[in-house]
């Protein structure tokens, strides 16, 4: 979704564990509508149709590109009582400023990723909405989801704690811890880490490093992270040009 695919060669239990997390996060059941707006070329999709299918939710299935047409969204979401939807934070920003989204009151929670969320946006959204909202984030090559933060609002914005078996190591240069407050390139172990890349020995070979301090391997992301002193983790960017 951010170039040209690389064919990340995931396992069952990593997207297991990430859907059995959510499942148990959100407490989803069978009163649940999720709604299904990610092109199915996109990793969030994964979470959309088998988070609802595997805790016995209804899946609200839209248009195609239905997500570009916000009037069209909104009146999905009445019309079928939606109570959670996934999308960018730039999407949410002009959902936001629809006049006819306070109508959406049937929404519980409000999950975004894939790009930074920002301070003004947390804050319009706890203005005009009276539901959760949540910040996720992950790659592709580790499940599709690692971190998760119960958005509030005044709050420093962060990307989080990781999910149940993810481990979560910012590291320097030289692979060593980096002290609270201080930025480092973000690795992600546990569950969710995939194979590799298909049929792209050298690119796994460099993304999927071994780990510095245990058995397995490590996945290198690219994002410049660091701990914040609650525990949270603050995204600070891309280190690559992805």
């Amino acid at each position: 979704s951010t170039g040209k695919p690389k064919g990340v060669m995931n396992i069952h239990q990593g997207i297991c564990n990430t859907l059995k997390y959510n499942i148990d996060n959100y407490n989803l059941n069978s009163e649940e509508r999720i709604l299904q707006i990610t092109p199915f070329s996109f990793d969030v999709s994964v979470w959309e149709v088998f988070s609802s299918l595997t805790s016995g939710a209804t899946l609200v299935v839209a248009k195609p590109d239905g997500y570009k047409d916000i009037d069209y969204l909104i009146d999905l979401i009445v019309q079928e009582q939606v109570t959670c939807f996934t999308c960018v934070p730039s999407i949410l920003r002009v959902f936001l400023q629809h006049p006819k989204s306070k109508d959406c009151h049937c929404l519980k929670r409000v999950i975004v990723g894939g790009e930074a969320l920002s301070y003004e946006l947390n804050q319009r959204f706890f203005q005009q909405l009276n539901c959760e909202l949540y910040n996720a984030y992950g790659p592709t090559e580790v499940a599709v989801e690692t971190t998760i933060w119960c958005c509030q609002p005044n709050s420093q914005i962060s990307i989080g704690t990781p999910i149940a078996n993810a481990q979560i190591y910012i590291l320097d240069s030289y692979l060593q811890p980096v002290p609270i407050g201080v930025a480092g390139e973000l690795h992600i172990g546990g569950m969710g880490l995939a194979r590799g890349y298909l049929n792209q020995p050298e690119l796994t070979a460099e993304k999927f490093i071994p780990h510095p301090f245990a058995q397995g391997k490590l996945y290198k992301t690219g994002d410049l992270a660091r701990y914040l002193p609650d525990g949270n983790i603050e995204y600070l960017g891309r280190i690559d040009n992805q």
